[in-house]
């Protein structure tokens, strides 16, 4: 009788144990892969191959003018791209704490474009130019295009520069293109699906 009840007492320890290791704390499910960036081929088409830099961590050193000083450093990323004619590219990505912050750093990046041109004539008086907005791309949360067309008189310099911030989640893209010459010969619609290629690649 003393075997039997030792034999019962020691197999319900062991559904016990069993069951506080079912019950315990589920493993933490792995960390999602960053956002991926644009690769050369997916950029507008170009009289010359495009060739894509590194994926660098921070925020650009220099360029960007429009949106600098906007995003945070910490969770940002970015990508230059360039050919060999006068024609760059570079793209941006910020991974915020949360979709609500995510949302108001897109909402800044898009009022720094749409006053960069009146900020940059503010800055340079001999400055002249056209800045347009070009619509919405129907992608995750959404992108919104612009262009900024820039011009000296005095020199006979031309510039236009095309941009794009797109939102997915926690993840917000800025994707800018610029080139010499005018907006008519900018690739406005290469650039608009460049765009919605850029959000989908976020996640």
């Amino acid at each position: 009788m003393r075997t039997l009840r030792t034999t019962l007492l020691t197999a319900a320890a062991a559904g016990l144990a069993v069951t506080a290791l079912a019950q315990g704390p589920a493993a933490a499910a792995p960390a999602p892969a960053p956002p991926t960036f644009l690769s050369a081929s997916q950029l507008p088409a170009s009289l010359t191959p495009w060739t894509a830099g590194p994926v660098r961590q921070g925020v650009p050193s220099e360029g960007s003018v429009c949106t600098a000083g906007i995003a945070p450093a910490a969770g940002t990323r970015h990508r230059d791209f360039r050919t060999e004619l006068d024609t760059g590219a570079r793209q941006t990505i910020t991974v915020a704490a949360t979709t609500a912050r995510a949302k108001a750093l897109a909402a800044e990046l898009r009022s720094a474009l749409e006053t960069c041109l009146d900020r940059l004539k503010e800055q340079d008086p001999g400055l002249e130019g056209e800045a347009f907005y070009q619509g919405r791309v129907d992608i995750e949360e959404g992108a919104h295009v612009y262009s900024i067309d820039t011009s000296y008189p005095e020199v006979g310099s031309t510039d236009i520069g095309l941009y794009s911030v797109g939102r997915d989640g926690r993840a917000v893209t800025v994707v800018e293109w610029g080139q010499l010459g005018e907006l008519d010969g900018a690739p406005l619609e290469g650039f608009k699906k460049t765009t919605r290629t850029a959000v989908a690649k976020l996640y």
